[in-house]
């Protein structure tokens, strides 16, 4: 695993709630009187984590935060694969027949973008390379997108 700093991950030290116990298990009375186990419960996402591995609780508390940091991280890159995800499957769609892109209409010289609702009247403008229009009217469509994505926000 490895060694994360604290700034890989932002955590506020008012987000953690610290619990010390004594361990558990085999160890003669040096166990039973120190209290050498260290919980950390980050507040916000209500992830825990704890160790008893070492002696110290210095050591122990290390291990803890080590493992803290290394949790939130992959649960912050699975919230952003996850919306990575469902932004690319939004845009594939589902492959079948009905989910149109574009018509290509040559006896009436029409193009119509399924997507964006845009129908051009120069089909044989665009296939000779004039497609200029079309990257607009995509542009246009994609701002409108983002900013109807940051008004729900």
């Amino acid at each position: 695993m490895p060694k994360l700093e604290e700034e890989d991950v932002d955590i506020k030290k008012s987000d953690l709630k610290v619990d010390t116990f004594r361990a558990s298990g085999a160890g003669g009375q040096h166990v039973n009187k120190t209290e050498s186990g260290v919980r950390f419960t980050h507040l916000p996402t209500g992830l825990i984590t704890e160790s008893t591995e070492a002696r110290s609780q210095i050591k122990n508390r290390d291990i803890a935060l080590q493992r803290l940091y290394q949790l939130i991280l992959e649960k912050n890159r699975n919230e952003v694969q996850s919306t990575m995800s469902a932004q690319r499957k939004s845009m594939v769609g589902s492959g079948d027949r009905s989910d149109k892109v574009r018509t290509y209409n040559f006896p009436q010289n029409r193009l119509t973008d399924h997507r964006i609702n845009l129908t051009l009247y120069n089909l044989d403008s665009v296939i000779e390379g004039n497609i200029g229009d079309i990257i607009e009217a995509l542009r246009v469509y994609e701002n409108t997108e983002k900013l109807k994505e940051i008004e729900t926000i």
